[in-house]
């Protein structure tokens, strides 16, 4: 293994934030990524068709546009098209009918009817001060916030929504629950309602919730070139198993989990901080199905086939009742389905009449079972007749996640539970959360601050602090094009 002045391991899309944020302050850097592909969850590949290409772990990406390091590393003009579906997602209801989130935000209310008035005043606000509410949010949870009325109108509206919100009909009650069941974990919380918020507004931004043209890993690619630009170099297939494998390096980011950091620090780690790093909680599990299918997903309603992401839980009570059940380790009989059948806005992605259709289930932690016949049962639920559609499938059960990223212990995509103690306090409560005891060390993965998501800033701001007290450089590097 050679030198240099920074060692990166893992190549998320928070480890390559880091990795371009260290090379563009004019350091030597060197990734090493166990997989054969850098990427990580933004890996694009052929799963069950050699011409279709699938999503392998993220697939949507709301928190591009707000993140303060994709702005300044500006996907656009390096060529990446973000494309913007319409609506940004959906939310199907049992007795018929959907719930849509269109960017015009007027479009949305008109659609949710007398709920309309209500959905306008509850994210008008934040969507006239939606960079400050998205910057306030996407930080490291610890300095003051740039916005502070952003932070005065979301702060009510979080205690408002997780008490039941202003919201009466069915169907505008379950769009938003549908978000905050991005949180995995029980429902109704203080976190769902602040994750309903945020990425709840951001449908209605000029971001909305976008796809890659081509896949997600184009986004990965504009990363891995910009670094290898800058004198950075990439080693795959070269997992790290302990600290003392790594070549001398005045700096070490480690785009890990907890377990991860246990598992290659081992001895080195003083008691107290292991410890607490033992006590790290996570989340339920996501079991991954992914489809070939023959055609569009035939929604019973035809709304739904346009949206970008679409949410498969039912009414509001029924999504808090399994969701809670999942977090108690229970399996639910209708469990919590995301959805992306991302040749709706992206044609490209279909090829010979063949398009590849992208499904979570939310599961309890390391559940074992197969998900594909539990995700295709709850899809033709609300779009008879998919069965007949499907050409190829195969599923990742939660307990075997790991085995593509270590970081998803038990099926945990969000790398760390998102209670609000541990929100705040991730991985352990500390003035600079990317720090370890460890010289040098510093931890760049989604289980810091601001948590999951494709935004790069958990990698952006280790990276920021390995420079102040590595390097002695305080300015913030120019990422642009």
């Amino acid at each position: 293994m050679s030198e240099a002045d920074a060692v990166v391991v893992g190549s998320g899309p928070n480890g390559l934030a880091a990795a371009v944020t260290l090379a563009r302050a004019g350091l030597s850097v060197q990734v090493y990524e166990r997989s054969d592909t850098p990427g990580g969850g933004l890996r694009t590949l052929p799963l069950l068709d050699s011409d279709v290409v699938h999503d392998v772990c993220a697939a949507v990406h709301p928190m591009v546009w707000p993140s303060r390091f994709m702005r300044r590393f500006d996907l656009a003009g390096r060529g990446v098209r973000m494309l913007r579906p319409e609506p940004a997602y959906a939310h199907p209801m049992p007795e018929g009918g959907a719930g849509l989130a269109w960017g015009d935000l007027e479009r949305t209310c008109a659609g949710l009817g007398e709920d309309g008035p209500r959905w306008r005043r509850l994210m008008q606000p934040l969507v006239d001060r939606g960079r400050g509410a998205a910057d306030l949010v996407l930080s490291d949870l610890r300095s003051p916030p740039a916005d502070p009325w952003a932070a005065a109108l979301l702060g009510p509206r979080v205690l408002a929504q997780r008490a039941g919100g202003p919201l009466r009909t069915e169907r505008a009650r379950a769009l938003l629950t549908g978000v905050a069941g991005h949180v995995i974990g029980p429902l109704p919380s203080l976190s769902g309602a602040a994750v309903s918020l945020l990425l709840g507004h951001l449908a209605h931004t000029p971001g909305g919730w976008p796809i890659p043209e081509g896949g997600s890993a184009a986004v990965a690619d504009a990363l891995v070139a910009d670094l290898l630009a800058h004198g950075g170099r990439i080693s795959t297939g070269r997992e790290v198993t302990d600290l003392r494998e790594l070549p001398p390096a005045r700096a070490m980011l480690l785009d890990v989990a907890p377990r991860g950091l246990l598992e290659m620090g081992g001895d080195l780690l003083p008691d107290r901080y292991r410890a607490a790093l033992n006590r790290f909680r996570y989340a339920p599990g996501a079991a991954k199905a992914d489809f070939v299918v023959s055609g569009p997903v035939p929604w019973a309603d035809p709304g739904v086939g346009r949206a970008g992401t679409v949410h498969l839980g039912g009414t509001r009570a029924q999504m808090f009742r399994a969701e809670s059940e999942t977090a108690r380790g229970r399996r639910a009989e209708e469990p919590f389905v995301l959805l992306v059948d991302p040749a709706a806005t992206d044609p490209s992605r279909e090829v010979n009449g063949l398009r590849p259709v992208w499904a979570y289930a939310h599961v309890p932690n390391g559940d074992p079972r197969d998900p594909v016949d539990l995700v295709r049962r709850r899809i033709e639920t609300f779009a008879p007749g998919f069965t007949d559609t499907i050409v190829a499938a195969r599923g990742v059960p939660a307990a075997r996640m790991a085995e593509y990223n270590p970081n998803h212990v038990g099926g945990d995509i969000a790398a760390g539970a998102m209670t609000v103690w541990q929100t705040l306090a991730r991985p352990v409560p500390a003035v600079d959360p990317y720090r370890t005891p460890l010289r040098g060390v510093y931890l760049c993965s989604s289980s810091t601050p601001p948590g999951p998501g494709v935004h790069g800033v958990s990698g952006y701001l280790s990276a920021l602090s390995a420079l102040r007290r590595e390097f002695g450089v305080r300015g913030v590097p120019d990422l642009s094009p």
